[in-house]
């Protein structure tokens, strides 16, 4: 589609594109359309992608994605020294790739470090309510978001690209999400190790980082127990995270099982690939406002989500 925007950044004259969003594993899957939408539009670009390192297993297998760049929160635990070097190493590789375009999807103030540091031709980001004149010395575009209507954050993150005159066709908003051959393999040996059949089991994921989102234990437990009272086997998974864990082990305490019925704990087990993975196999998903529950929909599993308090 072409554009009608006097200032829409030529594509034919971008060679390469950093998109950062430096958030939480939820959100950094929910921007992955951006990645998909680009490569369509402008097929001859490198699109780079710069998230935090515990996240970066969301973007890891995107065919769109030419380098996955990564910040470590952990080397603010090294001391001044290592840390000034590990942000310097990093520094170097993203200004050896020399962008013309800088997409920066959060309010994070190390976009205008990067604008600055790595000279993009175009930067665009999203319109702010404080700073605004030091925020609009580094960039070229800004959008804006309703304040009144609620909007969808994939739709939110795409507004950047509408803002340099990219529109994304209704196929560009699917979530991608691919978790390599590693992670597929591991998962077809659990299921074979525990008997399962893909598509023939349902997945409950009771917990989230926020432990206010999550449901009561015992009404999960009394989900899990009607489940299995159908017939129908059950895998429970979690973060690794204690509070997590604990929160699974009061489910399956409260839980009235008879011995030999089918539910496997595989929390706390998994690497985020592996939990996709496991994901796209099960039947169903069932779960809260979290990570796992956009990985879900990105797997393309009927999902059960609910949303509180």
């Amino acid at each position: 589609m072409s554009s009608p925007l006097p200032d829409a950044v030529p594509l034919s004259e971008v060679r390469r594109v950093l998109v950062t969003k430096l958030r939480h594993h939820g959100d950094v899957l929910l921007a992955s359309p951006v990645f998909s939408t680009l490569s369509r539009a402008a097929p001859a670009a490198e699109i780079d992608a710069l998230v935090y390192a515990e996240t970066a297993p969301m973007l890891a297998h995107h065919p769109a994605i030419a380098q996955l760049h990564t910040i470590d929160r952990g080397w603010k635990k090294l001391g001044v020294i290592a840390q000034v070097r590990a942000e310097g190493a990093l520094l170097r590789r993203l200004r050896q790739r020399r962008y013309d375009l800088l997409i920066h999807l959060t309010e994070h103030p190390r976009g205008l470090m990067l604008y600055r540091l790595l000279g993009p031709r175009w930067a665009v980001t999203r319109e702010r309510e404080k700073h605004v004149r030091l925020w609009r010395a580094h960039f070229t575009h800004f959008y804006r978001l309703p304040k009144v209507t609620p909007r969808h954050a994939v739709e939110a993150n795409l507004d950047a690209l509408r803002r340099i005159g990219v529109y994304p066709d209704t196929a560009d908003k699917r979530l991608v999400l691919r978790p390599g051959a590693d992670a597929t393999n591991r998962i077809n040996a659990l299921l074979t190790q525990h008997s399962l059949v893909p598509h023939r089991f349902i997945q409950v994921h009771p917990g989230s980082r926020w432990l206010f989102k999550c449901w009561p234990a015992e009404r999960t437990a009394a989900l899990i127990e009607r489940i299995v009272a159908d017939g129908t086997a059950v895998v429970v998974t979690g973060a690794p995270d204690e509070r997590e864990r604990s929160l699974v082990q009061a489910v399956l305490a409260h839980a009235r099982l008879a011995s030999g019925n089918s539910v496997v704990d595989l929390s706390g087990q998994l690497t985020l690939p592996e939990l996709a993975a496991l994901t796209g196999a099960a039947r169903a998903f069932v779960g809260v406002d979290s990570a796992p529950m956009h990985i879900a929909a990105a797997m393309g599993t009927p999902t059960v989500a609910l949303f509180g308090p």
